[in-house]
C-alpha cells in the first residue's frame, strides 16, 4: 500500500465502523464531497492537515488519534519515492 492510500484506507475503515457513507462524511465534516472523493480514490496524494482534522472530528478523534493506526505506524516512508 502506498503512503497516499493509507489515508483512504483509514477513512473507509472509520466510515464502516461508524456506519456512515462518504457522502455523509462530507456533510458532517463540512469538506467538499469532491475533496473526500479525491482522497478516497487516490487523486489527492497529499491532503491538507486542515482537511484531515475536519474529517477526524466526525469520528470524535483528534488529528493525532486519526493518524495513529497500525498500517501508518508500520509504513516505511523511505521505501517510497516522492511524487
Amino acid at each position: 500500500m502506498k503512503y497516499s492510500e493509507l489515508y483512504a484506507f483509514r477513512i473507509k475503515q472509520l466510515c464502516t465502523k461508524k456506519g456512515i457513507t462518504i457522502n455523509r462524511l462530507a456533510t458532517y465534516s463540512n469538506v467538499k464531497q469532491s475533496t473526500i472523493d479525491n482522497i478516497v480514490h487516490g487523486a489527492s496524494k497529499n491532503p491538507k492537515v486542515r482537511t484531515l482534522h475536519k474529517i477526524a472530528t466526525v469520528f470524535d478523534m483528534t488529528l493525532s488519534e486519526f493518524l495513529d493506526f497500525q498500517e501508518l505506524n508500520d509504513y516505511s516512508i523511505d521505501d517510497e519515492e516522492e511524487d
